[in-house]
């Protein structure tokens, strides 16, 4: 059987729907990559590879944390010149990245590994607030770093209940963020203003 000129080969189909996977890659943009890999040289796709699967296997999550680390604890749970008495908490591993990228905290981080939403079946013991609770010997301050949609809000309601009866004090960002979003959205300048502008709950 004939293949049309202009359909792809399987094995670059195949690449193509692997890419597109990958967030904020489209269809198009995957097709281009998968074309530029197919026609480099094997050392360059190699090491693309390899690279891939270094990361992969080497990268874990903080046991204390949760954030991205290779070794056990990562090395912002380590470091002795951050504030252990305040305690950012974020939804994913990506969220301390992005935090970290604005420069405007200094403190320790907590990843709930995701948020409140009884339609998708999450409640709030599948999320690392036990954890968290268990880190509560020192702390000040919690600051909730949560974005703004619904689910954060109600996230973020929850957990200043909950921790508020525990004598800390509970803060979340406050202006800068914009309405239904998540920090992935937000640049470092607004995080920081962010951060800086926070405000107690309760």
């Amino acid at each position: 059987m004939m293949t049309p000129m202009n359909s792809l080969p399987e094995p670059v189909a195949a690449l193509v729907g692997a890419l597109g996977q990958l967030p904020g890659i489209g269809p198009r943009s995957a097709e281009r990559l998968a074309l530029h890999l197919v026609q480099s040289e094997s050392g360059q796709v190699q090491q693309l590879a390899d690279a891939l699967l270094t990361a992969r296997d080497r990268i874990q999550l903080c046991e204390t944390c949760g954030a991205l680390t290779e070794h056990q604890p990562c090395a912002l749970c380590t470091n002795d010149r951050r504030d252990a008495a305040t305690v950012c908490v974020v939804e994913t591993a990506v969220d301390v990245i992005n935090v970290e990228k604005s420069g405007a905290f200094k403190g320790r981080y907590h990843v709930l590994g995701g948020k409140i939403s009884p339609l998708n079946g999450v409640g709030p013991e599948d999320l690392r607030i036990a954890e968290l609770e268990g880190r509560l010997t020192g702390v000040n301050e919690i600051i909730l770093a949560l974005g703004t949609d619904v689910e954060g809000d109600a996230t973020s309601n929850y957990l200043a209940q909950r921790l508020g009866k525990q004598g800390v004090t509970v803060t979340r960002l406050a202006h800068g963020l914009p309405a239904g979003s998540g920090l992935e959205y937000a640049d470092d300048l607004t995080l920081s203003r962010a951060l800086e502008g926070r405000r107690e709950l309760l």
